[in-house]
């Protein structure tokens, strides 16, 4: 891992740059894999040392800061709070990939499904709109549709009616 030192009213002492390098050093292994580069800024401002440490990895910039009384203290929570984004990270990248289905075992198992017995199932299509017309103006309508049965609300009895055309040219009506 790469690590650049930013101090701001302090300088960067090598016991600072030993302390940060040992705290990564503990959670390497979550950086494993990918080049992982990190932007440590260390601050003193009245009294309270501020640290702030920017990692890039894996396309994704993880960002902690943390105000303390002392120095050490400070780098040590701000390194424990990117450990806790980077394992949330490689968690959720590890899920992702282990919810993936290989392309083999799919094509496998499309192959070994036994066909079920074919019992009939009902499919929706499509809403109908139902409108209120008599059934003259129905069986008009359904002529220029080109569909085989019409859905309406016969505008006599205000009930839902279906009419259908017949093999022999006609036309029935349903009527509840």
């Amino acid at each position: 891992m790469k690590i650049e030192y930013t101090g701001r009213h302090i300088e960067v002492t090598p016991a600072l740059k030993a302390h940060v390098e040992g705290q990564f050093a503990r959670i390497e292994h979550l950086f494993a894999g990918k080049p992982a580069k990190a932007q440590v800024i260390i601050e003193v401002e009245r009294g309270r040392h501020r640290s702030e440490i920017v990692v890039k990895w894996r396309n994704e910039i993880l960002t902690a800061t943390t105000s303390n009384s002392d120095m050490y203290l400070s780098l040590s929570q701000t390194v424990s709070k990117i450990e806790k984004q980077a394992l949330k990270l490689k968690n959720k990248v590890i899920d992702k990939s282990h919810k993936a289905k290989k392309a083999g075992s799919i094509k496998s198992a499309a192959v070994e499904v036994a066909p079920e017995p074919a019992t009939p199932r009902i499919i929706r299509t499509r809403r109908y709109a139902v409108k209120p017309m008599s059934p003259d103006e129905a069986a008009h309508e359904l002529n220029g549709d080109g569909n085989s049965f019409l859905v309406f609300r016969n505008a006599d009895t205000d009930k839902v009616s279906v009419i259908y055309s017949r093999k022999d040219g006609n036309y029935g009506l349903i009527e509840p």
